[in-house]
């Protein structure tokens, strides 16, 4: 199973970040890329513990959706989400704000994988891990961004 970790410094308090990263109009406006858009559940503002949220996205030529729910919470320490449904066997992403001096150290851990056996995980290895590693550090230079402009 694939397991990205990311660690992205931010110049912004832990509460800033926290609520940036929840913010479903903010992904949507990190992720123009991929044209992600939430379609139901929470469709914009924050997101707490419980919520779900179905994005509808374009990757590789495809639409596909996928249904997450923000499963632990802690603000502004950290949150996890997890698939509900959606195109991946499994998908659990913990974000983690740490108070460091100057600012904030905003970490991912996501784990994932693909469906169809030993063939999802050659297209994990060879594309997915890579593009999902990517897409999350466009996002993270966004929230960076954005959190900066606030202080």
């Amino acid at each position: 199973m694939p397991e990205i970790h990311l660690e992205t410094f931010i110049a912004a308090p832990a509460e800033v970040c926290f609520d940036l990263e929840r913010n479903v109009d903010v992904h949507q406006a990190s992720t123009s890329r991929a044209r992600e858009r939430a379609i139901s559940g929470v469709t914009e503002g924050l997101m707490d513990l419980g919520d779900e949220v179905t994005w509808e996205a374009r990757q590789f030529g495809f639409k596909f959706t996928m249904t997450s729910k923000i499963t632990s919470f802690d603000r502004p320490s950290g949150f996890s989400d997890e698939m509900q449904s959606g195109p991946f066997d499994y998908w659990r992403h913990h974000h983690r704000f740490e108070s460091v001096r100057g600012g904030t150290l905003m970490v991912d851990d996501l784990e994932f994988s693909s469906p169809l056996g030993p063939l999802g995980k050659l297209v994990d290895a060879l594309v997915l891990s890579r593009h999902v590693r990517n897409l999350l550090s466009e996002r993270n230079v966004t929230i960076r961004r954005l959190a900066e402009q606030q202080i």
